[in-house]
């Protein structure tokens, strides 16, 4: 890599005589590189974070509660002071009936020793099958936030390492140039007056 001076803002676009027209071309592929970096992780995180964000909308506008009752006793024993907070989660076998008549059933979390035939409410898909509950519109937007702008940088990260891929291409070029004409010229020099 070559010796680099202090930095300067907009070098690239100053006027110089010494300036050649490899610097100029890599002055322009830098201004390219970065707009196409940016151009391209912008539209892909607002595409993912969009595509998420309605795939969540659809989600919470086809999947139903249900009412479904339990098929067995849920194992373990009921907490005896009463206190739903503290009492232990178990899974145990549950069974619905979907909105076309078809009978469903699937393991739910319910509390220990919930007694066989005990209501508990179960999400389901247009078919009936058990679904997780959707998420709110808010956890929805956050979710695609994140998600769009992890994808945008992962995008983004394309055209910037191929711009520099290329960038050093240039340079080991313009290296291998001067010493080209280092090893023309450099000769000349060493000679004495005499």
């Amino acid at each position: 890599m070559a010796l680099r001076g202090p930095k300067v803002w907009l070098w690239r676009w100053r006027r110089n005589p010494l300036k050649r027209r490899a610097d100029r071309v890599e002055a322009w592929v830098v201004l390219g590189v970065w707009l196409l970096t940016l151009f391209v992780g912008v539209l892909a995180g607002m595409t993912v974070s969009r595509s998420v964000e309605n795939g969540l909308a659809r989600e919470r506008v086809e999947w139903r509660p249900l009412v479904a009752r339990l098929a067995e006793r849920a194992p373990g024993t009921a907490s005896e002071n009463g206190d739903v907070s503290r009492a232990e989660h178990v899974w145990a076998e549950a069974r619905w009936t979907a909105a076309d008549g078809s009978s469903h059933s699937g393991q739910v979390r319910v509390l220990a020793g919930s007694r066989a035939g005990s209501p508990i409410t179960v999400w389901t898909d247009r078919e009936g099958r058990q679904v997780t509950r959707p998420v709110s519109e808010f956890q929805a937007r956050v979710r695609a936030l994140l998600i769009g702008g992890v994808a945008g940088v992962c995008a983004a990260t394309v055209p910037l390492a191929g711009g520099r891929a290329l960038r050093r291409r240039m340079e080991r070029r313009r290296m291998d140039q001067w010493d080209a004409e280092w090893s023309r010229f450099g000769p000349l020099w060493g000679r004495t007056a005499g």
